[in-house]
């Protein structure tokens, strides 16, 4: 899941539900309507070990303007400035000296799910009845820090769910399992019926099929809870996919492992 920090005054007014926007320059987290991402309260903003997790938030809607161009209709509880001036020091303070009124600025509206609460997994889910489940795992050191991802489609391709998840210290074909397991639990819980499974792990795909056996002790528990899985359904199939045909799944993989292990990327 995609993650927003804040310093901790700001997520109090998150808390509080006086603040339901966040403005974003360089947005390298590409956020759009209906993304869920999860909220974190910078308790003391230079020691990470005090930050914590405050809820999700379901983005409703977001605008693109000039940093010049913003108004009061923008602010829903963001942070007052007293004049433009004020406005482009403190973006300048955070983003650098080459902020200026003409630079693009994304403003993001959201509903707020405090953590712990019915609705702090995000937006419903949809119900669909046949879907495209695209899934990948990664480790950086195999073992190493390893992510999960999976990407669910309907079959016109429309991307339902895009979610990483960063598992801990595995190793690259606990990471594929975990992924597939993950994405099939989201489909059953979306109401489907005919799954499509498609990955770049021929080994996964291979040993799911039964051409392959599974020979890896730690791979016994997840192989068998997605054979119990894949039997739930009226429908599935197992496809390998070359990697270039699997990069919704791969990013996903990438960006929680990014997110958790605070590399950022340049665009």
């Amino acid at each position: 899941m995609k993650k927003l920090k804040f310093e901790h005054d700001l997520a109090q007014l998150i808390m509080k539900g006086k603040k339901t926007t966040t403005w974003r320059l360089y947005d390298d987290k590409d956020l759009t309507v209906n993304d869920r991402v999860e909220l974190i309260d910078k308790v003391v903003a230079d020691r990470p070990e005090t930050w914590q997790v405050i809820g999700v938030g379901v983005i409703t809607g977001v605008r693109e303007k000039r940093l010049g161009e913003i108004n009061n209709d923008d602010a829903a509880g963001h942070q007052d400035f007293a004049s433009q001036a004020d406005m482009l020091r403190t973006y300048q303070h955070y983003y650098g000296p080459n902020v200026n009124i003409e630079t693009v600025v994304k403003v993001i509206h959201f509903e707020f799910h405090p953590k712990g609460s019915n609705d702090d997994s995000g937006a419903p889910v949809p119900k669909v009845d046949a879907v495209k489940v695209y899934g990948d795992g990664g480790s950086r050191g195999n073992p190493g820090p390893s992510a999960s991802g999976f990407v669910i489609l309907d079959m016109n391709d429309t991307v339902l769910v895009d979610k990483g998840v960063y598992i801990g210290m595995t190793t690259n074909n606990q990471a594929e399992y975990t992924a597939l397991k993950m994405g099939l639990e989201e489909a059953k819980k979306m109401g489907a019926k005919k799954v499509e499974v498609y990955m770049d792990s021929m080994l996964v795909v291979n040993q799911l099929k039964g051409i392959f056996k599974v020979k890896n002790r730690e791979l016994w528990a997840l192989h068998d809870t997605i054979k119990t899985l894949a039997a739930s359904f009226e429908h599935i199939n197992f496809t390998h996919v070359p990697r270039e045909l699997n990069t919704l799944a791969d990013t996903a993989v990438n960006r929680a492992l990014d997110e958790e292990l605070g590399i950022t990327r340049s665009q």
